[in-house]
């Protein structure tokens, strides 16, 4: 079929080795064994929203960074582009994920971004070994993760997991402010989600990520101090208390609530 006809129909694309339903004209194809994610057909503007999530559901799904390939795609319009950058932006601070993109036009002289553009935008390498290379040169993804079910001991294995990570990492003084994060987002899960939940953390230079990846599209929301009279709600607070960052992130068939905690802002409280 060809793909840059109007009137092309409805696709199917693979997504992680199965095929799966499409009704824009660019597919998403991984691999559960590699670490590179092509992009064939048009990019337009109507298919980002398919787009970003696919890709975001292949970064959740395979710790360690992603190269998107773009050698195969036709981007239409600098909108269409964007959605790389923006699902970088989005997993920079999930635990162990990355995005780095492959894109031989940026070798050429056109308005392709590059490695030394926004430093907000995602790498950009134009060919597939200097972006393998990157990847080799990158840091083995050290991370901890568990499937925990919606009961309340989750809590406690989740403080369990991050406790051994913070030991094994070098960062023992964040164990006590994770384990007050993390309890929060497993009983959250526990309480307003009701489904089965995975708990993932990885050091990153002196911080700590945490995320729990549960299958409800609720999102948690946070108005801020809660009256001192309220019972509950707190949840929240406590993450915006122990960490710099936090945020959820929907996911098509559910969402990940994650935060990052900085050693040098424990350190700051204990001196």
């Amino acid at each position: 079929m060809d793909v840059d006809r109007p009137d092309a129909r409805p696709r199917a694309g693979m997504h992680n080795g199965k095929i799966m339903p499409t009704d824009v004209r660019c597919l998403v194809e991984a691999d559960e064994s590699s670490a590179i994610v092509r992009l064939t057909g048009v990019l337009d503007p109507t298919g980002t929203a398919a787009v970003r999530d696919a890709l975001l559901a292949r970064l959740w799904q395979r710790p360690g960074p992603v190269v998107v390939d773009l050698s195969a795609v036709r981007i239409v319009g600098p909108d269409a582009r964007g959605v790389i950058d923006e699902v970088h932006r989005t997993v920079a601070d999930w635990p162990a994920a990355g995005l780095l993109v492959l894109d031989p036009a940026a070798g050429r002289g056109t308005d392709a971004r590059s490695p030394a553009g926004d430093p907000d935008d995602a790498p950009v390498y134009p060919s597939l070994d200097e972006a393998q290379a990157a990847l080799i040169g990158a840091p083995l993804a050290a991370v901890l993760a568990a499937d925990l079910p919606p009961v309340v001991a989750a809590a406690r294995e989740a403080r369990a997991l991050v406790t051994d990570g913070c030991g094994r990492w070098g960062v023992p003084d964040l164990a006590e402010p994770a384990c007050i994060a993390v309890t929060e987002m497993v009983n959250n899960v526990v309480a307003h989600a009701g489904t089965p939940m995975t708990v993932r953390v990885a050091p990153d230079n002196g911080t700590l990520h945490l995320a729990v990846r549960d299958h409800s599209g609720r999102q948690p929301a946070y108005a801020g101090l809660a009256p001192v009279n309220s019972a509950g709600g707190r949840g929240l607070l406590l993450i915006d208390t122990v960490a710099r960052r936090w945020g959820s992130t929907p996911l098509p068939n559910g969402k990940v609530v994650w935060c990052v905690l900085h050693a040098e802002d424990e350190a700051a409280l204990r001196s």
